[in-house]
């Protein structure tokens, strides 16, 4: 994106944000008022009609075990998660999302939409504008971001799925909060039947045979256990080297030495700030890393920045490239 040095450096500052700061998906986060949860926070059941129509109002609990009431169905909708903007769209609700954070470039339509600041602290006042019925955020909002848009009256609904399932049940949800349901079926379905087939063609491969594979999605990052990249890669049929510790951490080069891994996924077309060099450019130049085997092999896989940074409908396609790219042979 045209934006990349300057999401590098929000990307960094979500990633300390985190060192301080599908399948079984369903609906089960909307409930009526006064219906019970149960002790993990999940509401029993889908509130709908006969029909399969979501009935409103609605009382939700978001990622954040915040109950959003939604009183009719939205009609102007903004989102500033990128994520969960690819979902909106997916959903058909083209037509609602009247603004999109300024990060939001897929599908196409989203680069028509009225722009409302960043995904770490959006534009208030550009939100306000809008008149939205629902703000739909992610993650990387600021706390605060959050409150001041609940001060002005609007319903905020929070994401923050860390894995496949929680994907799926939050790509569930928004359907059911937007009334999308039969949309909102069609994109789980279609995930699973892929989910499904790319692991039953890794199946096979041996505990011994499993290649071991090392991720930089941004110089110097990569992510260990506890979050959808790291479960990529095990869905692949692959062993993240660094799935020894937890969360997004920042590399010791002499432990990937080490570790001396297969392969290398990186982000692609992604330039270092400081060195102002291609990602890939950087690790191949690291001094003691042309002894890794990834490199010796010329074995460095580029990924869609976007698509494997967002856990949304295209998450199939991050976890497709990645299987692909470690086990090409089985998918010949």
């Amino acid at each position: 994106m045209k934006e990349t040095k300057t999401m590098h450096k929000i990307l960094l500052s979500i990633v300390a944000s985190f060192m301080l700061l599908f399948v079984a998906a369903c609906a089960s986060d909307v409930v009526e008022e006064d219906d019970s949860v149960n002790e993990d926070n999940v509401p029993s059941e889908t509130v709908s009609d006969d029909t399969g129509e979501t009935d409103y109002p609605l009382v939700i609990t978001d990622a954040t075990d915040t109950e959003v009431t939604i009183e009719e169905e939205p009609e102007k909708i903004i989102s500033v998660s990128t994520s969960d903007t690819e979902t909106l769209f997916a959903l058909g609700l083209n037509d609602e999302i009247v603004g999109v954070s300024d990060f939001d470039n897929y599908p196409e339509e989203a680069l028509d939409k009225t722009k409302v600041g960043s995904v770490v602290e959006p534009n208030i006042e550009a939100i306000l504008e809008q008149e939205p019925d629902l703000v739909i955020v992610g993650n990387s909002i600021m706390p605060e971001s959050v409150e001041k848009i609940r001060e002005l009256d609007i319903p905020v609904y929070q994401t923050d799925p860390k894995n496949m399932d929680e994907t799926v049940e939050t790509m569930t949800q928004l359907a059911v909060i937007t009334n999308t349901q039969q949309a909102g079926e069609k994109i789980v379905n279609d995930i699973e039947e892929q989910l499904t087939a790319i692991t039953d063609t890794v199946a096979n491969v041996s505990e011994e045979d499993k290649k071991k594979v090392y991720i930089e999605f941004n110089p110097g990052w990569t992510v260990g256990s506890g979050e959808f990249m790291d479960e990529l890669i095990d869905l692949a049929g692959g062993i993240n080297i660094a799935n020894d510790q937890e969360g997004w951490i920042e590399i010791n080069e002499e432990k990937i030495i080490e570790a001396d891994p297969e392969y290398i996924l990186y982000a692609d077309h992604l330039i270092d700030e400081e060195t102002n060099k291609p990602l890939d450019e950087l690790i191949k130049e690291r001094s003691g890393w042309e002894e890794i085997t990834a490199i010796k092999n010329d074995q460095l896989i580029p990924l869609d920045e976007d698509i494997i940074s967002r856990n949304g409908p295209r998450i199939i396609i991050a976890l497709q490239n990645i299987a692909e790219g470690i086990y090409p042979e089985l998918f010949e």
